[in-house]
């Protein structure tokens, strides 16, 4: 879910709070003793590298670490170093105990190149645990959801929710360079002969140098995926869309037509009852992936939830995470299958490991770390650790819920790390230090805290991947400032709507303008 603190939730864990620091025997008020802390149940926690590693490695001992036993969690060192001084045995470990336990926190982890290889001393240029895990874990779709915290303005104002396939596609993809002759594709099924097999493609290559790719999609899980996206957009209370570039790739019919069968017997009359498909005809929507590029820079509101293959996926949650602000402020979650049915959660940041910051700390430089999507993955992994083991499932739900709140609270209250504060932001352990100064009040004290009834709104500028050229915004400006008196009034900001194919449509136009957009994907294709 898109994750965000309501005054309602504030009440509630600070009244479990209240309830925890008595059932502890202890006064949270004294900070003169040590009480007893909360224990948390089995977790897998995955460890990575750099930035991320550092950060976290903070996170634990202030945030965590006095509040909270982790004698139960299992820990996973998946360093480059750590996966060649094990010959990946470390991996085959971590991806068996997530199989076993359910619940997984992950850091971001690198995986390395040929340069990476060569500067760590590693014995080969270890492939991404991803795809271990995926595997290990029957993964199914990868939940990408926008972060909001309340009292800060981002992109989207209503969540966003987003399942990408997890499995098959261009990422699992055979591959090699051949020259002139002839390609042939044969399937042959389990246990069957050769003179059954089934002919897939066949076709004649001319030119001298050719790339062939051979890939599948693997569909029995999709209606696991259609359950999983349909509960989580209705209990969010957004508009579900299926995308797909089935007017083109006619093989990904399969995916949409499983998704709308589900749908259609499963969920249909409570989205209707909901008032969820009052503004699309009150049916489930096909978008295909070209307009939906479109529709996330449009639908800025939010309120919608997407699902897709893999690849599109992983393009289409990257456009999220930049209208809503960065990589950092979405969620990435693998869900998974246990053989008993039990639902696998892995969480982590959607971001790498920021290597340039790391860089910077290496060199005795001022670092300003972000850590907002590593927090709400470990929220996200400790909740979902208390479902499966429920013995202690009320202190810790109370423990994370003012986790979130302190890490959202310093936000709000404008004492943001550097890319959302600006220059006179915190660093990377100033931050630290203040969130947990918060937790502890709000622990010890049981403080509550509003967040400001004034919305703080960062600058892009302050982000750090901002790269904009503004004379060229300037230029543009020009442009559309047709009398040239420094302000575009409505008239010309409409134009300009029009021009770059942005403008909001109108209700009544919404059906006519998909129907239109379908018609001209179909021509294209033929």
């Amino acid at each position: 879910f898109s994750v965000s603190c309501s005054e309602g939730a504030m009440m509630r864990s600070t009244a479990l709070a209240r309830r925890l620091a008595a059932a502890r025997g202890a006064s949270w008020r004294s900070l003169s003793t040590t009480p007893a802390k909360i224990v948390a149940p089995p977790m897998v926690f995955i460890t990575g590298e750099e930035m991320t590693r550092y950060a976290m490695k903070l996170i634990m001992e202030k945030w965590v670490e006095p509040f909270v036993d982790t004698s139960a969690w299992e820990f996973y060192d998946l360093s480059c170093v750590s996966r060649d001084e094990t010959e990946d045995q470390v991996l085959h470990d971590a991806v068996a105990a997530g199989a076993r336990i359910g619940a997984i926190f992950k850091e971001p982890t690198i995986t390395p190149t040929e340069v990476q290889k060569e500067a760590l001393g590693l014995k080969k240029a270890w492939g991404s645990p991803n795809g271990a895990m995926r595997r290990g874990w029957n993964g199914i779709t990868i939940s990408r959801d926008t972060i909001h915290i309340e009292g800060v303005e981002l992109g989207f104002k209503q969540p966003v929710l987003f399942e990408r396939h997890a499995v098959g596609g261009e990422y699992g993809a055979g591959w090699k360079e051949v020259g002139r002759g002839k390609l042939v594709t044969r399937f042959y099924p389990k246990g069957a002969s050769e003179a059954e097999s089934t002919l897939v493609d066949e076709r004649e290559l001319v030119d001298d140098h050719n790339v062939a790719v051979v890939y599948h999609n693997p569909y029995d899980n999709i209606e696991d995926l259609s359950h999983h996206f349909f509960s989580r957009c209705l209990e969010a209370g957004v508009t579900p869309y299926v995308v797909t570039k089935k007017t083109v790739f006619k093989w990904q019919e399969g995916f949409w037509a499983t998704m709308k069968e589900v749908f259609d017997r499963d969920y249909k009359e409570k989205y209707a009852a909901a008032g969820l498909l009052d503004n699309c005809g009150g049916e489930l929507q096909h978008l295909i992936s070209d307009a939906a590029t479109m529709q996330i820079i449009r639908w800025t509101n939010g309120g919608f939830g997407m699902a897709a293959h893999n690849y599109d996926g992983d393009m289409l949650t990257d456009e999220v995470a930049q209208v809503h602000r960065s990589p950092g402020f979405i969620t990435s979650n693998l869900i998974g299958k246990a053989e008993d049915g039990s639902m696998i959660k892995e969480y982590e940041a959607s971001h790498g490991t920021v290597a340039d910051l790391w860089h910077d700390h290496l060199a005795g430089k001022e670092t300003s770390f972000n850590p907002l999507g590593m927090v709400e993955a470990l929220v996200g992994a400790m909740e979902h650790a208390a479902t499966l083991d429920t013995s202690n499932q009320e202190l810790v739900m109370a423990y994370t819920t003012q986790m979130r709140r302190a890490c959202h609270n310093t936000f709000a209250y404008g004492q943001g790390t550097r890319d959302m504060a600006g220059p006179d932001g915190f660093t990377t352990e100033d931050f630290v230090d203040k969130v947990a100064w918060r937790l502890e009040r709000y622990l010890v004290a049981h403080m509550v805290e509003q967040p400001p009834e004034l919305p703080q709104k960062p600058s892009q500028k302050y982000r750090r991947n901002y790269d904009v050229d503004e004379a060229a915004v300037q230029d543009m400006f020009n442009q559309f400032d047709a009398d040239g008196n420094g302000t575009i009034d409505l008239e010309e900001f409409t134009a300009m709507l029009l021009k770059l194919g942005i403008a909001p449509k109108s209700n009544e136009n919404a059906a006519s303008e998909k129907a239109a957009a379908n018609k001209a994907a179909s021509e294209k294709a033929a």
